[in-house]
């Protein structure tokens, strides 16, 4: 989705620009930085394929990037709740805590080398 997101606002017109009907606000904010946010969601795409290659290859490097990509998560959702965004938030906050708290266990973590 990322890769999709970031395509769409470095090369708008397309026929995949259909999709923001899904999210509306969000392209109405989003393209008015167009291409630069464009790039940054197709570096975050990036990211997180590599992190995804590691984990499946159970690198340490590959579970390191996976614990930061979540850490950033809950970030963003503690600014939420701090926002007054108490739903998207306390759920986002919920999932991505459950998240870190799994990868942060020892029997997930010895897994990796």
């Amino acid at each position: 989705m990322a890769a999709l997101a970031g395509t769409t606002l470095i090369w708008p017109g397309t026929a995949l620009d259909k999709l923001w009907a899904l999210n509306q606000p969000a392209y109405k904010q989003l393209s008015l930085v167009g291409g630069s946010i464009g790039a940054l969601f197709l570096l975050l795409s990036a990211t997180l394929v590599t992190a995804a290659v590691g984990w499946f290859k159970r690198r340490l490097w590959g579970w390191v990037l996976a614990v930061v990509i979540i850490s950033t998560q809950i970030g963003g959702d503690v600014v939420n709740l701090l926002r007054g965004d108490f739903l998207r938030g306390g759920t986002g906050l919920t999932i991505a805590g459950a998240l870190l708290f799994y990868l942060l266990r020892h029997k997930v973590r010895a897994t990796f080398h």
